[in-house]
């Protein structure tokens, strides 16, 4: 996790997944400083959670991939490493070969665009935890779900919900929405599954969900008067 104070009891403000870049800026008392290369995000982190930088080949796709000790289903896992993950790696057979171990090829797709559909990583990600602050490993947040979907798509997004506002073009009022449309509230962010239906990581159910999105309005009507304050179509 990225922290706002060189203290694992310090909140986090975002999270880097395996393989991801950190300028780093200083190192003080264990803790790194400095920001992810993906998004300039600042904070700080472990600095033995660093290693060397990697020319990745290879992401992760799949909620989680084992890596397996072998080319084989059966092998040893020796690591987990969620969605959005990066490394390099050389295809052989079902496997891809990384210096860590091998990962099956279902969970992982080849840089720089893995996938086509944003949502459908989105999809893919429904019942993981809600986490403050994550971006998949563990847990992930409304804005971290928009920002991985998106860039697994080849769509570079900020961080936060309030600078995700900037993305693509306003969708004009009584037109109708479609899939990947994106739908901001105060606060929060979703991505549309199809014109009724959304899917988010929000603290209601703990999770990322799909539901109505009349049923997020009706639940946030009582404490906002406008509970949608964008509509973005990318």
């Amino acid at each position: 996790m990225l922290r706002d104070a060189p203290s694992a009891d310090a909140p986090a403000v975002s999270q880097l997944l395996h393989g991801e870049a950190f300028a780093l800026l200083d190192v003080t008392d264990g803790w790194a400083w400095g920001y992810g290369l993906h998004d300039h995000y600042v904070g700080y982190i472990a600095a033995e959670a660093l290693g060397a930088p990697i020319e990745a080949s290879h992401v992760v796709t799949a909620p989680r991939a084992p890596v397996f000790a072998a080319a084989d289903i059966k092998a040893p896992v020796v690591a987990i490493w969620p969605i959005g993950a990066r490394f390099a790696g050389t295809q052989q057979g079902d496997f891809v070969e990384t210096l860590t171990g091998y990962v099956h090829r279902r969970h992982a797709g080849s840089l720089p665009i893995p996938e086509r559909d944003p949502v459908a990583v989105a999809e893919r990600l429904v019942g993981t935890p809600y986490v403050w602050g994550g971006r998949g490993g563990g847990g992930v947040d409304c804005s971290g779900l928009v920002q991985l979907a998106l860039g697994l798509a080849g769509i570079a997004a900020p961080r936060d919900s309030d600078q995700q506002q900037a993305l693509g073009a306003p969708i004009a009022t009584g037109e109708a929405l479609r899939r990947g449309d994106l739908i901001f509230f105060p606060g929060h962010v979703g991505i549309m599954v199809d014109p009724e239906n959304m899917v988010h990581a929000n603290a209601h159910w703990m999770a990322v969900a799909i539901e109505p999105l009349a049923d997020i309005v009706a639940r946030l009507a009582g404490t906002h008067a406008e509970p949608v304050i964008a509509r973005r179509r990318i």
